[in-house]
């Protein structure tokens, strides 16, 4: 038989009817009845079998919820019995399937229901599950709150891992989803179950151990990792980084020194602990002795000193060989030279959890009793009857409830009858004293903050593999250096990608880019391509041997340009003619017809300075004319004096001529 965890029920009465442990019914009587499932065991009891023989049934020592759940009978649901009184509410259970089984029947009653480790984001249904609370945040929250931690380290290549259960498969899925909206990929993706067989759990490692991701992300509880962490331990792989769901962050089962050089450094999300008023002094004041009918008591105080009580039947098994030698204990032993974290509120985190959700209904039951009529939540605003109260009426009141705990937080259920999401982010340290595991808190995470805020995490503590202070590589591909920009590369994940360098006239100034930026107009990029720089306006002097060589070009040309003007200008306005014809050949016949005006026009003003020049008094009267003639008939004359203009093959053919007046003599 191996102990794991011990959740020690105050029930708030001095008298007792009947001894109550591992083979008696934990029962006290009063005028409410609160029931509760508690894991106090894990494992079954060891047996010698015998190969060739027919197997024998094993025995379950998760006894404490089967006696409970048996305990729910109709009788007391109905109340048909005046020595039992009707269970009004349910404190449980641990494990979400267990949950999810008990809700089934608990809904048809109305009978509520707290879960204080229940995270399956399954039993928000309402619908289905029509009395669950819970006082642990669902693992939608912590699907998120571990997403968040790996793009906070920059990871984006990992290993994800799940119980085949309620718990773990709809967490996984969940996270699934986070990470794919943050790009972020998973490498594997398995399921584990603690009743996998020897050669899928080296599967299992032969696949975690080949693959190139250093991040192992696990949501499952203590006892489906522990097959894993066994054979991580055999094979000595220490190079892995492991991030813990709630269930197993801060589980005693994996929390060993001898799988430590495995888990060491793992980042774990736990719930967050508080204090319980008055339990480390409740702690100290029990002695076996003098709670003798209270066997758990007695189980607690031998696991505590590691000793076994005078008559206990644990003492019986050891001798049988079925567990290792202890010594005989007194049961005045001193609780306080021991180390136990039951005397720390910051590792108690399950149990705080049950205390909110005892403190919860104790609340409730509260409200009805100073409930005032007129005020109440029920017909007519009328107030329960303490005395007559039933479960319906405490579930209305639960779902309601609004208080301040012990820690002066404000407490209460939302729609889906979920507590605020409030984590704790430890990091599992080695004792330099015993070689024992510390959990040490380096952060937290807050869903109600607004985004950005919710996860803090203080990196100075922080122990990778359990001595290093570097933060684990754990990506597809090395980051792309500024200057270059992440390539795809065919048939991969977009995490694995190849560095590109940016081309000529682009930059890029940050790691990881995916594109490279184009450099503005007037600019251009550096050689290593991280930045841009203004393009240098270079001016050409005068002085410079080029610079003088391409002014005098320039004036010569203009030289040039002027005297070609020139002697254009002379020929056609100066150059005197008695009598000038002038053959142009024009596209079309506006085009003639402008050209003939503007001769007309400079044969006048031509004739006109030099009749001034003689000094006649009659001026030439040029006379011009236009005829058109195809070019595939003989020209008409038009007169020998006159302009003439013919069309043909596309082509107008003008002809002008201007005859002088012949001067009178002067004589």
């Amino acid at each position: 038989m191996r102990f794991v965890l011990y959740y020690l029920i105050v029930m708030g009465s001095s008298y007792v009817i009947s001894t109550y442990g591992p083979h008696q019914r934990a029962q006290k009587t009063g005028d409410i009845l609160l029931g509760g499932l508690f894991p106090i065991h894990f494992g079954v009891a060891s047996k010698d079998q015998d190969l060739a023989a027919r197997p024998e049934s094993t025995q379950c020592v998760s006894f404490v919820a089967q006696n409970k759940i048996d305990s729910l009978n109709l009788d007391e649901f109905c109340n048909c019995t005046d020595h039992i009184p009707a269970t009004i509410a349910v404190v449980g259970a641990a494990g979400s399937a267990v949950s999810t089984a008990v809700a089934n029947l608990l809904g048809l009653f109305y009978i509520p229901q707290i879960s204080y480790a229940s995270s399956s984001r399954l039993l928000s249904n309402k619908n289905q599950y029509k009395s669950f609370m819970r006082t642990i945040p669902t693992d939608e929250y912590q699907a998120t709150a571990m997403a968040d931690i790996i793009e906070y380290f920059e990871w984006n290549w990992v290993i994800a891992v799940a119980s085949d259960d309620d718990y773990g498969r709809p967490g996984i899925e969940k996270f699934e989803k986070e990470m794919e909206e943050r790009d972020i990929c998973i490498h594997l993706n398995e399921l584990i179950s603690q009743y996998f067989e020897d050669h899928e759990i080296q599967a299992l490692a032969d696949r975690i151990e080949n693959s190139t991701a250093k991040v192992i992300v696990v949501f499952a509880s203590g006892p489906d990792v522990e097959p894993l962490i066994k054979e991580m331990v055999r094979r000595n792989i220490t190079d892995r980084t492991w991030l813990a769901s709630e269930a197993w962050a801060s589980s005693s089962l994996i929390a060993k020194p001898e799988y430590l050089d495995v888990v060491a450094g793992t980042i774990g999300v736990a719930l967050k602990a508080g204090h319980i008023p008055g339990f480390r002094g409740f702690l100290q004041q029990v002695k076996p002795k003098r709670d003798s009918h209270n066997e758990f008591v007695r189980e607690f105080w031998e696991e505590t000193f590691n000793c076994y009580l005078e008559d206990s039947p644990r003492q019986h098994e050891s001798e049988n060989g079925s567990t290792s030698f202890r010594p005989l204990c007194t049961g005045e032993e001193d609780i306080t030279n021991v180390e136990t974290p039951y005397l720390d509120f910051t590792h108690l985190r399950i149990s705080y959890n049950v205390y909110v959700a005892v403190y919860s209904i104790a609340q409730a039951l509260q409200d009805i009793l100073i409930c005032t009529h007129g005020q109440g939540l029920f017909a007519n605003h009328s107030c329960a009857d303490l005395k007559k109260m039933e479960a319906w009426q405490v579930l209305k009141q639960l779902r309601h409830l609004n208080y301040t705990n012990s820690m002066g937080e404000k407490m209460h259920f939302d729609e889906n009858a979920d507590l605020a999401a409030n984590y704790t982010i430890i990091n599992w340290h080695r004792s330099a004293e015993d070689g024992s595991v510390l959990f040490q808190e380096v952060g937290y995470y807050n869903m109600h903050i607004k985004r950005g805020a919710k996860l803090f995490i203080d990196k100075t503590p922080i122990l990778w593999n359990g001595y290093s202070s570097e933060v684990p590589f754990s990506n597809c591909s090395e980051d792309c250096e500024p200057g270059t920009r992440k390539g795809i590369i065919d048939s991969m994940p977009t995490c694995c990608f190849e560095c590109t360098e940016c081309s000529d006239g682009e930059y890029s100034y940050h790691k990881d880019a995916s594109v490279c930026i184009k450099c503005p107009y007037n600019s251009w990029s550096n050689g290593n391509h991280t930045f841009c720089f203004l393009k240098e306006i270079e001016f050409l002097s005068w002085t410079e041997p080029f610079g003088i060589a391409l002014a005098i070009c320039a004036v010569l040309g203009v030289f040039m340009t002027a005297f070609v003007m020139g002697v254009f200008v002379y020929i056609i306005l100066f150059k005197p003619s008695s009598n000038t014809t002038e053959e142009v050949r024009c596209s079309t016949a506006a085009h003639a017809f402008k050209v003939a005006a503007k001769a007309t026009l400079k044969h006048n003003t031509a004739a006109r300075k030099k009749s001034g020049s003689i000094g006649g008094t009659s001026a030439s009267s040029p006379s011009s004319s236009i005829s058109l003639k195809k070019t595939n008939g003989n020209d008409s004359d038009a007169g020998k004096h006159k302009p003439r203009m013919s069309f043909g093959s596309g082509t107008v053919t003008l002809s002008l001529s201007f005859e002088e007046s012949r001067r009178s003599s002067l004589m």
